[in-house]
């Protein structure tokens, strides 16, 4: 049975795909959407304000790089007013001078800042941004001293795993109350570079025990949150809190989705908001409503002890390795195609192992997708 709707909690707003960095592990779609394709302030504020109507208690600035928005500060202010919780995840590279201290002032209430690496090679050469490193230390300081609660967001793969004893340090360094390590998952660009980003296993393992020390080791003083590698696990995260369960995204044009990959399913068609309003969209739409709950689930899911603890887990990534978005999340062991999880992880190792370091990267651009450098 389903369980009864609830109103989401929780909201990530990609307010641009425009960005200084150009990730290769980017979630974002491969059909990045140029500027004249956002929506304007005025629709962002009115999408705002139906989101705190509808329940939305926190929500996530993202991009792209979200700072890139002229009027982010105006943005800020009006989830503040209405009494929402506003988290501003940012590349942290190219923001003017006094501009973090007009984010705080405007009512932001929590900065995240992502590293490419612990080490400024690192982070210059996965971004493809020069200077980079020292630009994000110099983010996480200002807002320090704006009195900002900071995050460091730390996205792991195969060119940064051996770092992340190294991004543990930097995070404290810089005063972060908490710390994201958060191995990449595999959907857009990210899924365009996966043999290149796949970690090897021992390296997901030492790492997995690396965290678990600190996080004891720091109880009280840090707080580590990490996310484990899909394709290296036992059984699937649920995806988003479950699919709408209890939070949603919109992208830049105003699209609503349940979650980053959604638009992956072929399947399912999703509404912009403004030709429906947000609470219909979120109640009636039949994109949201397709994987909602447990009642879409066949075997083994269906009768699965786990089946409200994961939800089904992703179903982009069913759709993307299983070809069927209702089919067991191959991340599961109970999964009939989880070997499957296992044959790609040898085939990324037997890609990279011909390949050196960042050379088949396919680099995050607006624009036509280009081939492997």
């Amino acid at each position: 049975m389903n369980e009864p709707l609830l109103p989401p909690i929780g909201m990530l707003a990609e307010l641009t795909h425009r960005c200084p960095l150009q990730c290769p592990y980017c979630s974002n779609p491969l059909e990045l959407l140029k500027a004249n394709r956002e929506l304007d302030t005025q629709t962002w504020l009115d999408l705002f304000s139906q989101a705190a109507d509808l329940g939305v208690l926190q929500v996530h600035l993202s991009g792209g790089e979200p700072t890139l928005r002229r009027d982010l500060e105006q943005l800020i202010a009006g989830l503040s007013a209405r009494g929402v919780y506003t988290n501003l995840i940012t590349a942290g590279v190219g923001i003017a001078e006094g501009r973090i201290e007009a984010f705080a002032a405007a009512g932001l209430d929590h900065l995240q800042l992502s590293f490419q690496g612990a080490r400024p090679a690192t982070t210059d050469r996965i971004g493809n941004h020069k200077g980079g490193h020292e630009k994000k230390l110099e983010t996480a300081r200002r807002a320090r001293a704006a009195g900002l609660p900071l995050t460091i967001n730390a996205p792991i793969h195969r060119h940064n795993i051996e770092e992340v004893p190294e991004f543990i340090d930097l995070a404290l360094s810089l005063g972060a109350e908490r710390l994201e390590i958060a191995n990449v998952q595999y959907a857009g660009w990210a899924l365009t570079n996966r043999d290149q980003l796949m970690p090897e296993r021992a390296a997901v393992d030492r790492q997995a025990e690396i965290v678990a020390a600190a996080r004891e080791r720091l109880t009280g003083i840090m707080n580590i949150d990490f996310v484990p590698p899909d394709y290296f696990a036992i059984y699937p995260k649920p995806c988003m809190g479950g699919w709408a369960r209890d939070a949603f995204m919109v992208t830049p044009d105003g699209t609503v989705l349940p979650c980053h990959a959604a638009q992956t399913i072929p399947s399912l068609s999703f509404e912009r908001f403004g030709t429906r309003s947000l609470a219909e969209i979120w109640t009636d739409s039949p994109a949201f409503n397709a994987f909602r709950g447990t009642d879409w689930m066949l075997e083994p899911c269906r009768s699965c002890e786990r089946r409200e603890i994961d939800w089904g887990g992703c179903r982009c990534q069913a759709m993307a390795i299983a070809g069927d978005a209702a089919a067991t999340d191959p991340a599961c062991v109970k999964s009939p195609i989880h070997a499957r999880m296992a044959m790609l992880i040898d085939e990324a190792q037997r890609a990279a192992a011909v390949s050196s370091n960042d050379e088949q990267f396919v680099y995050r651009r607006i624009g036509v997708v280009t081939e492997p450098a």
